[in-house]
């Protein structure tokens, strides 16, 4: 099956804003692999989320433990494909309909944020839609790789006879049109995985969208999202960044460490089972100590001990002590990543987080110590009909998927420009993938 075609760019269906949309959406997690389908019915204009043309209510949600996927990176297809499967039936099933097609998140694939200049000569004419065209194009020309795949190719600005900050020079007149893209791109292959995986499924992918993008759209108010602010999701295997100014994607980045490693180590330094270890995370864990913590003890199960067998006891302070260590190495390393990307003026004083792993305990005084920045939990706002469970910030990224398809006309795609296409064909292709897989 031919993944990738050669040329051209699947861009996610365009939002009509006179008329009603399903929108289904798969976040494929380390921890947890979510399927929504939400109804998109029309809103008017307003102050609250001005950016957005549609309310948004889920009407379908499923949601399984992630098997098969490992840091975001699919590593057996058939465990994967199964859990998929099961998420996508338990929202069909709840939402009363069929899906064919799903906006997909990546995690996985080194992704990586570039910015791509271009300039054409205007002649002293106004500036007209061909003009657009020719120079984002030209500066599409400029962002090809064999090797990567352009998710999101976002102009940041435009520039008119040198003047910078131009963000629509239709009309206006000069010698010279510049444009600065900002295109981000992960890995063929990852991306070439993650659909095979989705295919197999018998669903095609309308539309890949970078995590950290997807969970900025849900976790950041407005203003943020205007004034310069940097999302940080922190995941099971991931913590991904994403900075936002003048109402636009600026930045991405991820690197490989997120709320699982935490687990690992504290299996390891209390010798307990992986389970054991994630539920002492999730009621015990915590960032900060007192004096008290050294004399409250928790029951620890050993590795291989039955029923009948008493558990250990240690220090709830040494359980703390392991969990800061790791969640204190992974700010240290946001902290170096925001200020190597040179956005270190553009984030300001505002970093929200999002994410499971956001949850423990003491984070965000932590986070403000190590960042130097004001720091707040994000949650999904301007979804409704969400179940309880689902309102944390662990489904941060599902509900961005949710809301992209609102904004995915912002994005700009040259014509000569390569890109990510499913080839899951609907209905009739996954008709004829069962008669060759079965007979």
């Amino acid at each position: 099956m031919t993944l990738f075609r050669s040329s051209g760019f699947n861009r996610a269906k365009p939002l009509s804003a006179k008329k009603t949309h399903i929108v289904s959406v798969l976040d494929v997690g380390s921890s947890k692999v979510v399927c929504m389908i939400a109804r998109l019915t029309p809103r008017e204009e307003s102050q609250i989320l001005p950016g957005r043309t549609h309310n948004i209510e889920i009407i379908g949600i499923g949601h399984q433990r992630s098997q098969g996927i490992k840091s975001g990176v699919i590593v057996n297809l058939d465990a994967a494909e199964h859990v998929i499967r099961l998420a996508v039936d338990a929202a069909e099933s709840m939402a009363g309909i069929t899906i064919d097609s799903l906006i997909v998140n990546v995690s996985a694939g080194r992704l990586h944020s570039d910015t791509y200049t271009a300039a054409i000569d205007l002649g002293g004419q106004d500036v007209d839609s061909s003009d657009l065209r020719r120079v984002l194009s030209a500066v599409s020309r400029r962002s090809i790789n064999e090797e990567r795949q352009v998710l999101h190719s976002l102009p940041a600005g435009f520039t008119l006879d040198g003047e910078r900050g131009i963000r629509d020079p239709l009309g206006m007149y000069g010698e010279t049109l510049g444009v600065d893209l900002h295109v981000v791109t992960a890995e063929r292959l990852a991306l070439r995985n993650l659909e095979l995986c989705v295919n197999r499924a018998h669903l095609s992918v309308e539309r890949m969208v970078a995590t950290p993008y997807a969970s900025g759209l849900a976790a950041l108010v407005d203003d943020e999202v205007e004034l310069g602010c940097a999302a940080i999701d922190m995941g099971a295997g991931t913590t991904t960044i994403s900075v936002f100014s003048e109402g636009r994607l600026v930045h991405t980045d991820a690197i490989s460490l997120g709320g699982h490693h935490v687990t690992t180590d504290l299996a390891r330094g209390l010798s307990t089972r992986m389970e054991d270890a994630e539920r002492l995370k999730c009621v015990h864990g915590s960032t900060i100590t007192s004096t008290a913590d050294e004399r409250e003890m928790i029951a620890v199960p050993s590795i291989g001990e039955d029923d009948h067998d008493q558990p250990r006891q240690v220090s709830k302070a040494l359980l703390s002590k392991i969990v800061r260590a790791r969640i204190e190495e992974t700010l240290e390393l946001i902290r170096d990543r925001i200020q190597l990307s040179g956005f270190s003026a553009v984030v300001g004083k505002r970093v929200v987080l999002t994410g499971g792993a956001s949850q423990l305990i003491g984070l965000s005084e932590l986070s403000r110590r190590i960042l130097s920045r004001n720091v707040r939990i994000g949650r999904p706002m301007g979804v409704s009909g969400l179940p309880l469970p689902a309102k944390g910030p662990s489904f941060s990224t599902a509900a961005g998927l949710l809301i992209y398809p609102q904004l995915a006309e912002s994005e700009t795609y040259g014509s000569e420009q390569r890109g990510f296409l499913s080839s899951g064909g609907g209905r009739l292709a996954r008709v004829g993938q069962w008669f060759r897989e079965s007979f």
